[in-house]
C-alpha cells in the first residue's frame, strides 16, 4: 500500500466521525470510487492528474509533520503546502484569544490587523465559527445554511467585519480530542478562490488532523506559539550559547557581536517569552519547539 493511502487510513481510523462516508476497504479502487462520488474527479485525464498532484502535496506534509524538529518548522511546513493548494490564510489552534492563548496551541497568518482587533474586542468568546466547530464533526463551510441560521446579528456582523479583511468564504475543520491527546480546537482556512475544488477541501482535511496530532506530540501542556513570541534567529543564537552555559562576553566572541548586543538580543528573547530569567528563556524556548535539548550539548 502506497504512503498516502496508509496516512490516509490512519486519519481515518482516528477521526471515524468526521470521515464516515470513506470507503472501506480502503485502497486505490475504492478511494477512486468515492471520489467520483464527491465529484472530485471528472471525466478528463487532466483532472485525475490535478487530483493526483494534490494527494501529493497532503501525502508530503503528512510525511514531514511526523519528522519535524519544532513547532516553527511545522507551521512552516503547513502554510506553505495549504498555499499550494490555493488558500491564503488559516487559523489551527485551540479556541482562544489568538494573542493570548491560555492553551497549547494557536498558529494563524490572518492579517494582523484583524489579528489584534479580534483579541482586543475578546471576539473569540463569541465567535461563531469556534461555537459550531465545538459542537460539530464534520468540516463546514462559513456559507452553509446550518451554520448562519444559528448565528446572531452580532456574530454576523463580526464574519462581515472579517471579510473586510480578507477573511471570507471560509472552510473550517473541527478536530477533537482524540485518544491519548487532550489538544482540540479547529482548522479554519480562507480560499484565495471561491471556485477551488473540492479535492482540495479533502487534502487539507487530512493535512489540518495530521497538524494536530503532530502539535500535540511536541507542545508541552504550557506551551505558547503565537507569531509574536518566536525567536528570531540571532536570539535563538543567543539563547543557545547562553544556554550551554556561555557568559554574555563568550556568546558575543562566538557570534562576532558586542556584549551589549548580545545582552539585547536575551532581553528581547525573555520579552517574546514573558520570562524573567536567562533559565527561564532557555527552558520555555525548549517547551515551545523553538530549540532542542540537542543543540543544548556542545560538542
Amino acid at each position: 500500500m502506497s504512503t498516502w493511502l496508509t496516512r490516509i487510513r490512519e486519519f481515518a481510523a482516528r477521526h471515524r466521525e468526521a470521515t464516515s462516508d470513506f470507503p472501506h476497504p480502503l485502497c486505490k479502487e475504492t478511494m477512486y470510487r468515492w471520489c467520483t462520488r464527491q465529484r472530485i474527479f471528472a471525466a478528463d485525464a487532466s483532472i485525475e492528474t490535478d487530483v493526483v498532484n494534490v494527494l501529493d502535496i497532503a501525502q508530503g506534509f503528512i510525511e514531514r509533520s511526523t519528522d519535524a524538529s519544532s513547532m516553527d518548522a511545522l507551521i512552516t511546513s503547513f502554510e506553505q503546502a495549504l498555499a499550494r493548494l490555493g488558500f491564503r490564510y488559516f487559523a489551527c489552534g485551540c479556541h482562544v484569544d489568538p494573542l493570548h492563548p491560555r492553551k497549547p496551541l494557536m498558529a494563524l497568518n490572518y492579517p494582523h490587523d484583524w489579528v489584534e482587533m479580534y483579541s482586543e474586542r475578546q471576539l473569540h468568546r463569541i465567535d461563531p465559527v469556534f461555537i459550531h466547530a465545538d459542537s460539530m464533526f464534520r468540516p463546514f463551510h462559513w456559507g452553509d445554511a446550518q451554520f448562519l441560521s444559528g448565528t446572531t446579528p452580532e456574530q454576523r456582523a463580526m464574519l462581515e467585519e472579517a471579510a473586510q479583511h480578507g477573511i471570507a468564504r471560509g472552510f473550517t475543520i473541527p478536530i477533537h480530542p482524540s485518544l491519548g491527546s487532550t489538544l482540540g480546537g479547529s482548522c479554519s482556512l480562507i480560499p484565495d478562490s471561491p471556485n477551488l475544488h473540492s479535492h482540495c477541501y479533502l487534502a487539507a482535511q487530512a493535512m489540518a488532523a495530521h497538524f494536530f496530532d503532530a502539535a500535540a506530540r511536541s507542545l508541552s501542556a504550557l506551551t505558547i506559539l503565537g507569531s509574536n513570541m518566536r525567536l528570531t534567529t540571532r536570539e535563538r543564537q543567543c539563547v543557545i550559547w547562553m544556554g550551554r552555559g556561555k557568559t554574555e562576553e563568550e556568546t558575543a566572541a562566538l557570534l562576532g557581536l558586542s556584549a551589549f548586543t548580545v545582552h539585547n538580543y536575551i532581553a528581547n528573547a525573555k520579552r517574546r517569552l514573558r520570562v524573567s530569567s536567562s533559565r527561564q528563556v532557555t527552558l520555555h524556548a525548549i517547551a515551545t519547539g523553538q530549540i532542542s535539548l540537542s543543540e543544548m550539548i556542545e560538542f
